[in-house]
């Protein structure tokens, strides 16, 4: 089936009459009704910073895995429980209000279209979607119903984040021409696709867990519960785990699209896992805070990145683990992972006169949308071209030393093998 046809498939649960999405929760005495489908790993995550809202009553939970489910509907007994995101939006659709979506990525674009087509806010783990087609479709859908929606990239929120990217807006390094960022994190696989099949465990529904990807065997500690981010069918690789991450503020703070070209530095592509190391070289269309073109470099896997001139500090200090570089015309400012960003001027610190800025809850932001009292700062607007953007390189990946070329209006590369990394077609479950 192809991801069209199932995009389509919200007639299945009936027609409705799209309101203001904070109308479904004043209606109900200001309190917000949620449906979490995920509730292991992240999801318990966001369920606890979702429930921690004095205004959210969590109404029902989903998960495949029962040990999991179990353990979510300890912590909020009055909530409905289902194996099957489609069962509960069939059941539940009157009865929930907002839907986050906490799942594994290759399910981010089915669970969540479905919501939108009932008129529910989607609040959507990062990357918004596992495929560049999910994403613009989700964008599309979201603005054309006029649906709250926040991609869940919770730095977007920090007010250290927020600073740098004032910071660079108001000049502080000079117009940028380049930034480099990178993790050492591995969610790469380098070895070969499993053979054989191991027993499913009772807790675990394996049909459910797959859902629309591909049929496979069953194989312990290869998918589920956590290694499935290295795998092409289910992750999108350390590009797509913490390229969002790092990549946000830059990408925010420089008021960029999506890039014209991308090249991958990697090993050759194996068909069932992402690369253990990438350098992945975007170009993007200059804007008002950049030099005509930007370049864009990223550096995953143990021991990245490798060492370039850009990249040396002050004192000879060591980079921080994970984090971005802006190079300006006036100096740098390297931007740590959850840090605040130091000025770096002819190779010396320099102090900063940060800006003032309040700090914000991520998750509160969007229950205060749905509300009707706050606006979400990562809408799947904004969530959808950084997702596309990282997609590209991840889809780089499987083209390695080539340059791919893409057509922003028409949603295509130039190359036409790599057109058909852009879609998939989703297995009926």
């Amino acid at each position: 089936m192809k991801r069209r046809d199932f995009l389509k498939g919200a007639a299945a649960f009936g027609s409705i009459t799209l309101l203001p999405s904070s109308v479904w929760a004043l209606a109900k005495n200001g309190k917000l009704r949620t449906a979490h489908i995920g509730v292991g790993g992240m999801g318990n995550s966001d369920l606890g910073s979702i429930a921690s809202h004095s205004q959210v009553e969590v109404t029902a939970l989903c998960d495949v895995d029962s040990v999991r489910l179990a353990a979510a509907k300890k912590l909020h007994p009055n909530a409905k429980t289902f194996s099957d995101y489609r069962v509960l939006f069939d059941k539940m659709r009157d009865a929930i209000d907002a839907v986050i979506v906490s799942t594994p990525d290759h399910t981010h674009a089915p669970a969540s279209m479905l919501a939108m087509q009932m008129g529910k806010p989607v609040y959507c783990q990062k990357p918004l979607t596992h495929h560049v087609s999910e994403a613009r479709a989700m964008r599309k859908y979201a603005e054309d119903n006029k649906l709250i929606t926040q991609m869940g990239i919770q730095c977007h929120s920090s007010d250290m984040y927020l600073k740098a990217a004032l910071l660079i807006k108001s000049g502080i390094i000079g117009k940028v021409n380049t930034v480099r960022a990178w993790s050492p994190k591995n969610w790469g696989y380098d070895g070969p696709a499993p053979t054989g099949s191991d027993p499913v465990p009772s807790t675990l529904d394996w049909n459910l867990w797959l859902g629309t990807s591909p049929e496979r065997p069953y194989k312990d500690k290869i998918y589920h519960p956590g290694n499935w981010r290295k795998l092409l069918d289910y992750g999108c690789g350390t590009l797509g785990d913490m390229g969002v991450h790092i990549f946000d503020t830059p990408y925010t703070a420089l008021e960029l699209d999506v890039p014209r070209t991308i090249k991958t530095k990697c090993r050759k592509p194996t068909g069932f896992g992402h690369p253990e190391h990438n350098v992945v070289e975007y170009e993007f269309p200059g804007t008002k805070y950049t030099t005509e073109s930007l370049k864009w470099v990223w550096y995953d896997g143990p021991g990245a990145p490798k060492k370039h001139k850009d990249l040396e500090l002050p004192n000879n200090e060591k980079l921080p683990e994970q984090g971005a570089m802006f190079i300006g015309e006036k100096g740098n400012l390297l931007l740590p992972h959850w840090d605040y960003p130091k000025l770096i001027v002819n190779g010396k610190y320099e102090p900063i006169d940060f800006p003032d800025i309040p700090k914000a809850d991520h998750y509160h932001q969007f229950v205060d949308a749905c509300l009707g009292k706050d606006e979400c700062s990562a809408p799947f607007t904004y969530a959808a071209r950084l997702t596309e953007s990282i997609l590209l390189g991840v889809i780089a990946n499987r083209f390695p030393n080539q340059i791919l070329h893409w057509d922003i209006a028409s949603a295509k590369f130039v190359e036409p093998e790599a057109n058909q990394l852009l879609d998939f077609k989703y297995r009926k479950f």
